[in-house]
Order: structure tokens, then C-alpha cells, then sequence
């Protein structure tokens, strides 16, 4: 598949100007990169992993004088795109790039999968956190969560609510509220956040779990309710949404994700150059002006914390689909 060039929007665009100044993000050990660098976004443009993609490769491009694409090789939900890196030259110039479901969940929730995480990938960096949040159509009569647990405790069916799909990290946070709150949950998978918002917006569906920036536009339109975060803590982007931990449901922290890694025999001085690379794209201040308007805050954990992450969450999510008897049929 050809790589996708997809043009950047004009903020993203002045946050990348500077990007050829960055000092210590030239070509690193071994001489990275000797050849174009591909990054495999295995979503459609336009979402947060691709524009984190875009964000990386023409960073790369710019400090290195190697050319960079981001190669959106899309479908299998993921599969596609992160198996052609698995079966690409271990050589630091095929990279991935995924969000935290396809890492933690997949491997549990999908049988046969051609891959196995931690033995066909190297972890080089997480780039990106997003906080996820839970919006209500606007004629749902709840404003709170205390009001919402009340609300499903007294239908049978309890209520519904939107997700990008089957076993995604959201689906299995909607999974978790209704095991903590004790109340019945009724899962509506999409294909994506958008036609998901589109139908919560018009009241079809009683909640969406989503992550922020996929929900900022339609929460400060009034189009729908922001009832919580899913994360520990509130968010800059948006101080006046609460968590559901203040909220009275202990225990939940749940973070989109974004992450880099390379096929798993790729050389540890390749893997290092890399990651200080990347490190300096992101921490470039314009950069992570422009990540944060969209509701994206730059992590720079590296490569045995981020391989930490993905086995820990791994753990936690085989739980709580365990619990709910949670399976794809894939």
C-alpha cells in the first residue's frame, strides 16, 4: 500500500516549523536513519494515531534529512498494518504506531492473532496520553454519575452506551463502571467515535465512552453532557469535568495511550537512537503546544517503563473481560 500523505492542519503545521532546529535529533547511533523511515499507522487518517504519525515522521524528517511517510495500512481492526511490521526488516526503519487497545486487549480478546506483543515487538516509547470521558445525550435526565448509577438501577434494561467497537479499551471501561456500580450496561460497539457521537448527539444511544479530543467540540457545543473523566486526575483541557474517582467510584484509571515500538530484533543502539529522536520531537514546545490543543498531553516513557505498561494492563484487561465474559467472535 502506498503511503498515505495526508497534509497536516495549519496547526500542526506551524508546530512542526521549527522541528529542523532541534538540536541531538539528528541521525543517533549506527548512523539512524541511513534510509526513509515508514511509520505504520494502522487507522484511517485523521485520528489520533495518525496525527501523532505525522507528528513523529516529519520530526524525523526534518532533524534527520532522511525522508519519513506515515503508512496507513489499515484493517482487521489493527491487525493488518501491525503485522506487516512485525514481518518487516529488523532495522529501525519500519515503525509502529497503535493505541493502547491493540497491545493490552487484542492479544486476550482475538484468537489466531499472526502476532504475540512482547515476543515480535520492541517497545520504544509511549508518545501520547488522551483522558477518556463519559458524555450523555442531552435528553437523558441524569447530570451526574450518582445520578446516572440511580437512573440504570431502576430500568431493567439499564442503559446503553456507544464505544469505537468490540473489546476496545472504552468498551471495557464502560465494562468496568457497570461491575463497580453495580448496575446493568447495554454495549453498542461502532466503528469509530465519530458516527458513535453522531448518534448520541441525536439521543439513539444514551452515553458514549470516549476519549476527549474525540468528544471536546461536541461537550463545548452544547451538543451533549460531560458526566466524568475515566482518569485519575482532571485534565487541563477541560478542569471543570471530574473524575470518577472524586465521583465515588475508587480505583479507575483508565488513559488512552499512544505508543511506538519495532520489530523485536531490532539492535538496542537502533532502538535508543530512535527513542532520543522521537524525544526530541515531541518536547519541542510547539509540538506539544499544538498536541495539547487537541487534548493530547506528550509522555516520554521510555523503553523498559513502556514494555512495564503493556504487561501490566495486559494483566488487568484479561481480568475484567474475564469477569464479563467479554469475546469478539474474531
Amino acid at each position: 500500500m502506498t503511503p498515505s500523505r495526508i497534509a497536516l492542519g495549519r496547526r500542526q503545521a506551524l508546530a512542526l516549523g521549527g522541528l529542523s532546529l532541534l538540536p541531538g535529533a539528528a541521525r543517533g547511533a549506527e548512523g539512524w536513519p541511513v534510509r526513509p523511515v515508514s511509520i505504520v499507522a494502522p487507522f484511517t487518517p485523521g485520528g489520533p494515531v495518525d496525527v501523532l504519525a505525522r507528528v513523529i515522521a516529519q520530526g524525523i524528517q526534518a532533524a534527520s534529512g532522511r525522508p519519513a511517510v506515515v503508512d496507513n495500512r489499515t484493517g482487521a481492526q489493527g491487525n493488518i498494518g501491525i503485522d506487516a511490521v512485525r514481518r518487516a526488516a529488523p532495522d529501525g526503519h519500519t515503525l509502529l504506531l497503535v493505541p493502547a487497545g491493540n497491545l493490552t486487549i487484542n492479544p486476550t480478546l482475538m484468537a489466531n492473532l499472526p502476532f504475540e506483543v512482547e515476543r515480535d515487538f520492541a517497545p520504544v516509547s509511549l508518545l501520547a496520553t488522551a483522558p477518556n470521558v463519559i458524555v450523555c445525550a442531552n435528553d437523558l435526565p441524569v447530570r451526574s454519575v450518582a445520578e446516572l448509577v440511580a437512573y440504570a438501577g431502576t430500568r431493567r434494561d439499564g442503559v446503553s452506551y456507544a464505544t469505537p467497537g468490540v473489546g476496545s479499551q472504552l468498551h471495557l471501561a464502560g465494562e468496568l463502571l457497570a461491575q463497580k456500580a453495580g448496575i446493568r450496561m447495554l454495549h453498542v460497539p461502532y466503528r469509530g467515535s465519530s458516527q458513535a457521537l453522531t448518534d448520541v448527539v441525536a439521543g439513539n444511544v444514551q452515553l458514549l465512552f470516549t476519549n476527549l479530543p474525540a468528544a471536546l467540540a461536541a461537550i463545548r457545543a452544547g451538543q451533549v453532557r460531560a458526566l466524568a473523566l475515566t482518569t485519575a486526575a482532571r485534565t487541563p483541557t477541560a478542569p471543570e469535568i471530574p473524575t470518577l474517582e472524586e465521583l465515588g467510584i475508587p480505583g479507575f484509571d483508565i488513559t488512552s495511550w499512544y505508543g511506538l515500538l519495532a520489530p523485536r530484533a531490532t539492535p538496542d543502539a537502533t532502538l535508543e537512537a530512535i527513542y532520543r529522536a522521537v524525544l526530541a520531537v515531541l518536547h519541542a514546545p510547539a509540538t506539544r503546544t499544538a498536541l495539547e490543543a487537541q487534548g493530547l498531553t506528550v509522555t516520554d516513557e521510555g523503553l523498559a517503563e513502556f514494555g512495564a505498561r503493556i504487561r501490566r494492563e495486559t494483566v488487568t484487561w484479561a481480568e475484567v473481560m474475564r469477569r464479563g465474559n467479554i469475546q469478539s467472535g474474531l
